[in-house]
């Protein structure tokens, strides 16, 4: 019988070791053996860490002998590989990672996982004190060409069929992989018997696999009834692979090649045509020809760091982010931002902030003790200025918002990014929502009478737990229908007058308003110049309490939701763009009787009460539609509108309503055809007799 391996062997003493030594509360890796597959793997020292120190050393297998370890050296970083401690309360987290990538390995694309490994090496982590080992961590490394994290696992790409000719999925309701789905019975992992028992309640139409059912208009489709009589003359012969449904709800493409992590890019060659003057909508760019680039949201929700930041658009836009991965960004202070100029260049003006209020901000999922560290600072808003002068920036003011954390604090940040283009003459004026008309997504500007300072509309913006209390305030959009919420608490000693004069307050300060302005560009100084006062809708009285009587905890006529309408209509057009204006406003209350839930004891507890408010735009046509004529009212089955079958669209490609090509083309094809018609009509047999009639009748 031969003797075990000598790395097998020293694996077997620091597993006794490493469990033994925790009962004599001595240094110990846990855990005290690692096989590594991937480029970094971590491990923790746990006991009297203090005043330890930890090295690596990469161990050679010569003549079936592993040599002693050596504590009396130190190394944190020998050949490719680094060693990264990071201090904790009695444990030091211990981090090895892989410092190279492995493009030298030998790779084939075509095999995924190559039957040798690429890198075999022995790891010995020790951790000592005055030169003396008390621990050890003995790493295996074994990793291949295609299990780094910088490579994709199998380059092999999947094919998504286009649905314009193959469906995508030809068994919607086959759900679970690798079992088979009750009642679906085109389920190819349901053998035949098990179909036979529930083969009478299988899924019909799309979802139990009839993705290609047979359309109306094909000749093979007999109705019972309501066929019409032409309809043997305008059926269509086809297959069903040509069914109309294919496409209808997802337009299949073949996906692209991964990119590894290191590939990942914005663009190859940004475009760069800033010393000619910006347009609307072109890319900020720096001195080194690379974009401006700000945190934004993408339209999947997601926040993109690298967001180039574009010429007279504006975005407020806030981004969620790990503290463990969160990185400092660069120092905007040593930027160079090109002006639009040839040459020009311009530097942005910083200021800083420090944040009041962190749990707006930071939600901690640890509480962390003071270990000594330096505290870091964290960006939590960044709000941008530029000053634009025709197609150039004159200005760039920044004021960024930091906060003070722990240096290893973990949690959740939310953080806020708003980018503003103002005129370079502008001065503290109020932001207009149009010139003349209302523009989309613009804030309804408003005006208070009375003196305060009220420029909008407001919704709620809950958060957390959705309690009205702690909710903030977000403005009314022109155009966007919105719904909000809240959740008012109630205390058990709370009348039905004081839960009245609550919501009815809390609905107050989203309008406090008293008039809104006509158009995008109406001058708060003059209240003449298209300003409507807001139509206020009675509401319940909140001092009068009901005849019915509230002892059984039923509170009557209480507000509990606020819902705005604002009409609007086209007020014709500048230079081609339509232009919009409020035309009036009104808020409506909603109350519901509301009874306080406590459950068997009633005693010190809080119920909560919802609220919600709503705004919802109605546009009025500018003109009245034209009445129906009587052929209209009377032979519906004309109507293009009610009917598949459209009579008035017979010559479709020469009406107004064919968008596939422009007019002049459908014109010309539609003399083409005509002259192919014609010259048919010329070389017909009838016609050829007249011409023999009249040659005949002349001569």
């Amino acid at each position: 019988m031969g003797l075990p391996p000598p790395t097998a062997l020293f694996l077997g003493v620091l597993l006794l070791h490493g469990i033994l030594k925790p009962l004599w509360g001595e240094l110990v890796f846990i855990p005290p053996f690692i096989r590594m597959s991937g480029p970094l793997v971590r491990a923790s020292l746990v006991g009297d860490t203090e005043d330890v120190t930890l090295s690596l050393a990469v161990l050679q297998d010569k003549a079936g002998l592993l040599p002693v370890p050596d504590c009396g050296i130190l190394h944190n970083e020998i050949g490719d590989w680094s060693l990264t401690v990071t201090p904790s309360v009695d444990v030091l987290e211990v981090t090895v990672r892989l410092k190279r990538g492995l493009q030298g390995c030998s790779s084939n694309e075509t095999i995924s996982f190559p039957e040798s490994p690429c890198i075999v090496q022995t790891l010995l982590v020790s951790a000592s004190h005055n030169s003396s080992c008390l621990a050890h961590l003995l790493i295996q490394v074994e990793i291949y060409a295609n299990s780094s994290l910088a490579h994709n696992a199998s380059e092999n790409v999947t094919v998504i069929p286009n649905q314009v000719y193959q469906p995508l999925g030809p068994c919607p309701c086959n759900l679970t992989a690798g079992a088979c789905d009750v009642r679906c019975c085109c389920d190819q992992e349901c053998s035949s018997g098990l179909i036979e028992l529930f083969r009478e309640s299988c899924f019909t139409g799309v979802f139990g696999g009839d993705v290609t059912p047979p359309f109306d208009q094909l000749c093979s489709v007999q109705r019972a009834h309501g066929v019409p009589d032409w309809f043997p003359f305008l059926c269509v012969q086809s297959s069903l692979a040509n069914s109309p449904f294919l496409g209808y709800f997802y337009h299949g493409s073949v996906s692209s090649r991964e990119h590894s992590s290191s590939e990942v890019y914005l663009h190859t060659n940004p475009k760069d045509f800033s010393d000619f003057g910006y347009k609307q909508g072109d890319p900020v760019m720096t001195v080194n020809k690379a974009y401006f680039t700000i945190p934004q949201v993408s339209l999947a929700g997601q926040c993109m760091q690298n967001a180039p930041v574009a010429f007279l658009q504006n975005f407020d836009v806030w981004c969620i982010t790990d503290l463990e991965v969160y990185q400092e960004p660069d120092d905007i202070v040593n930027a160079k931002i090109k002006n639009g100029a040839m040459g020009g260049i311009v530097t942005p003006k910083v200021t800083y902030e420090e944040a009041t209020n962190l749990d707006k901000f930071i939600t901690s999922t640890e509480t962390l003790l003071s270990n000594g560290s330096a505290p870091r600072n964290v960006n939590v808003e960044e709000h941008y200025i530029f000053r634009w002068n025709n197609n150039t920036i004159s200005e760039i003011n920044v004021k960024i918002i930091r906060a003070e954390i722990n240096a290893h604090q973990k949690g959740i940040m939310a953080q806020r990014f708003t980018v503003k283009f103002l005129s370079y003459n502008s001065g503290n004026e109020k932001e207009t929502s149009g010139n003349p008309g209302y523009q989309l997504g613009k804030p309804v500007r408003a005006l208070n009478t009375n003196g305060m300072n009220v420029t909008t509309l407001h919704l709620w913006q809950s958060a957390g737990k959705g309690w009205c209390r702690t909710a903030t305030f977000k403005p009314i959009l022109f155009g966007e229908n919105a719904f909000s919420g809240c959740l008012l608490d109630v205390g058990i000693d709370e009348s039905c007058t004081q839960l009245r004069e609550n919501a009815a307050g809390l609905f107050d300060s989203l309008v406090q308003a008293t008039h809104v302005a006509m158009r995008g560009n109406s001058d708060y100084s003059d209240l003449s110049d298209g300003w409507l006062k807001i139509i206020r809708a009675e509401r319940p009285d909140t001092g009068a309490e009901p005849a019915v009587s509230s002892a059984n905890g039923t509170c009557l006529d209480v507000p509990a939701q606020l819902s705005i309408r604002i009409l609007f209509s086209d007020a014709g057009a500048v230079e081609g763009v339509t232009q919009q204006e409020i035309l009036g406003t009104e808020t409506r209350f909603s109350s519901v009787n509301w009874q306080f839930q406590c459950g068997l004891t009633c005693e010190d507890k809080t119920d909560l009460f919802p609220l919600s408010a709503s705004v919802h735009f109605i546009k009025i046509p500018a003109q009245l539609p034209r009445p129906l004529t009587r052929f209209q009212i009377n032979f519906t089955e004309y109507d293009c509108n009610r009917n598949e079958v459209c009579w008035p669209h017979l010559l479709y490609p020469l009406t107004q309503y064919y968008q596939g090509e422009s007019y002049a083309q459908c014109v010309a094809k539609g003399f083409l055809l005509l002259s192919l018609l014609m010259l048919a009509v010329f070389l017909s047999n009838p016609w050829t007799r007249i011409c023999k009639a009249w040659n005949s009748a002349t001569i």
